[in-house]
């Protein structure tokens, strides 16, 4: 069985170099093989081989190529991505804080930049956007997010224009693949 081949990029070669120096410095003799790439891949910014290995692992089933400059957690997106159906809809409501704000920007891409929604407007977009039926929670959760204003009255609404963080882009990428396009108004 053929080896996989995963790339190991380093954003800084002399950050990288200076790291690499200091881990041969503090080793007693010539490392062993699993010690060299756990140092390697400590010193590119990954906690250990180990864990380059798993981003390497889900970035290359998640699509097909190498990850994206920005560093994401490609584990973390692959989890996040499961939330969605083959349609691009939101199944359920995370459980755990921490995949709440991927699933929330990828139903953010669904707002029309630069206009004023109604409620209505919002909960249609949404619905859409989902199938567990609580349009509300959504709402609240997009403006306490910081992705919507709305006003006092609760009856207007309007995305907020900011850069997605990078495993908010990731997983926006892959559930627009799944979405169809009349869904989706991109800024």
């Amino acid at each position: 069985m053929p080896r996989p081949v995963m790339p190991l990029v380093a954003k800084d070669v002399s950050s990288f170099a200076r790291s690499l120096g200091r881990e041969l410095e503090a080793c007693d003799g010539a490392p062993g093989h699993v010690q060299l790439l756990n140092m390697l891949t400590r010193s590119a910014g990954y906690r250990n081989y180990q864990h380059f290995r798993a981003q390497a692992e889900a970035g290359a089933r998640l699509d097909r190529e190498p990850p994206a400059p920005e560093p994401a957690d490609l584990v973390k997106v692959e989890r996040i991505v499961r939330y969605f159906d083959t349609a691009g809809r939101l199944v359920r409501w995370p459980k755990k804080a921490s995949h709440r704000l991927p699933c929330l920007w990828a139903l953010w891409v669904r707002f029309p930049a630069g206009r004023t929604l109604s409620e209505a407007e919002v909960n249609g977009l949404l619905e859409a956007g989902h199938l567990f039926g609580d349009p509300a929670l959504l709402r609240r959760a997009m403006v306490d997010a910081g992705l919507a204003t709305r006003t006092a009255d609760c009856r207007q609404y309007r995305r907020v224009e900011r850069r997605p963080p990078a495993e908010a882009l990731a997983v926006i990428r892959r559930v627009l693949r799944r979405t169809p396009r009349a869904l989706v108004e991109t800024a």
